[in-house]
């Protein structure tokens, strides 16, 4: 299997996807003639907007720990299960509740699980003990995986105005990435900044109401793009998951190369912290601050999209992936100058996020009726890679210090270099995945 091979399929599913026309309601539904390009660059920019508020409810918490904590009477240490609680619902969320938009109405998903979203967070606003912030919090990122339905729902709609099969997809997912980047950065200094004003429990009161006021936005303005014709039910959606890792080389690659700069990636910031601290004396506003360094890789995530609509898969995660390698290079001498530390995160955080919007683009080459099945395995493995990095980032500080930490992610950088530009090796006609092959036949 080719990355062509996915054109006449990506017609077949555009067919069903048209079906869907004049659907949707509200102000914002669309007329039979589908959406007119400068609708669909607005409504790229609203998905963008989606995916930033959504992403930011995942992170606001960990500024606010010290707070609650004094408020609930418990010392700050116990806190810790907050972040940790809600970043495990979000795992659970991406595993279990993306590939439902590949059987379901994407729109009905989204609508559902920010609304869902908005009563979560009310419920950290009001809960009056540590384990009820503990369970809100995880009903909070088990909701939030929104984003990671956006982008199939943004590709469907391009596909939905009738653009060739791949055309500028890749800017597009970059666009909509860009808005999950801002919303990870801006959460803290957001959440920090309104928690000093008015306390914790307002931020979780005000992304709430903002949460709300989206979903009416989105209500109005999304119009309707069902999941495939003829989709089986959501169980057999979900255990298809592993026959569709399986059965499709490129998929493999491209998750494994993904999970690979996870690990780079996790060891990299779990190990900064300690560089940061105990090296150069920050304290932990200022390491806080030091993450807005990064903010140059939302900048970058359109145009590295569009590197992958160029380049193609081998070339373009080539590109980014050795710009990992080359921030780890950069990186090397940090542990003795901060400006070169400073460059080094630039560059690797550019790499880092460029390199999953590509990835993001390659996969939305396949057959649409998978997109949020592709979703769940490159995020799912992304986020084991993480946990996986950053335990080891742990590791190699404590027995060697900065160098070894250098060592590990540039290590695993460039194994996921090998992994991602490496041929693969696709069986000319797929096998078939839950009622749909890879290639969409």
């Amino acid at each position: 299997m080719t990355d062509s091979s996915t054109d006449s399929s990506s017609a077949d599913s555009s067919t069903e996807i048209a079906a869907g026309r004049g659907t949707a309601t509200g102000a914002g539904a669309d007329t039979d003639t589908g959406p007119a390009p400068v609708r669909i660059r607005g409504l790229t920019a609203l998905l963008a907007c989606t995916s930033a508020v959504t992403a930011a409810n995942v992170y606001l918490n960990q500024p606010l720990l010290a707070d609650a904590a004094a408020s609930l009477g418990v010392e700050p240490d116990v806190l810790g299960a907050v972040p940790t609680a809600t970043q495990l619902g979000y795992a659970a969320g991406i595993l279990l509740l993306v590939p439902a938009g590949d059987s379901h109405d994407r729109r009905r998903l989204i609508l559902g699980l920010g609304t869902a979203s908005v009563l979560a967070l009310a419920a950290c606003a009001a809960s009056p003990t540590v384990w009820a912030l503990v369970v809100s919090s995880f009903a909070v990122g088990l909701l939030s995986p929104v984003p990671q339905l956006v982008t199939p729902f943004a590709v469907a709609l391009a596909d939905r105005q009738g653009a060739a099969p791949g055309a500028g997809r890749g800017g597009l997912v970059g666009t909509v990435q860009a808005g999950l980047l801002v919303g990870v950065l801006a959460a803290r200094a957001y959440s920090g900044a309104l928690a000093e004003f008015a306390g914790w429990r307002a931020v979780y009161g005000c992304s709430a109401v903002l949460t709300l006021v989206l979903m009416a936005v989105l209500r109005r303005a999304l119009p309707r793009v069902p999941g495939a014709a003829g989709a089986r039910t959501y169980r057999a959606t979900l255990t298809s998951l592993p026959k569709l890792f399986a059965c499709d080389g490129l998929v493999r690659r491209v998750t494994l190369s993904g999970a690979l700069v996870g690990v780079s990636f996790g060891a990299f910031w779990t190990a900064l912290t300690f560089l940061l601290e105990r090296r150069y004396g920050f304290g932990p506003t200022g390491i806080g601050l030091f993450g807005l360094v990064a903010a140059a890789s939302a900048l970058a995530s359109p145009y590295a999209g569009r590197l992958a609509d160029r380049l193609g898969r081998r070339g373009s995660l080539g590109a980014l992936i050795g710009l990992v390698v080359l921030g780890w290079s950069a990186l090397a001498p940090g542990g003795d100058g901060l400006l070169w530390l400073i460059v080094g995160v630039v560059v690797l955080d550019v790499g880092v996020w460029g390199n999953q919007a590509v990835c993001q683009t390659i996969l939305f080459t396949r057959d649409p009726a998978v997109h949020n099945r592709l979703n769940t395995l490159y995020f799912t493995l992304r986020f084991l890679g993480i946990a996986v990095g950053s335990l080891a980032g742990t590791l190699a500080w404590a027995g060697g210090g900065w160098s070894a930490v250098v060592a590990l992610g540039t290590g695993a950088a460039v194994c996921g270099l090998v992994v991602a530009v490496l041929p693969a090796r696709d069986a000319p006609r797929p096998r078939r995945v839950d009622g749909a092959s890879a290639s969409g036949r």
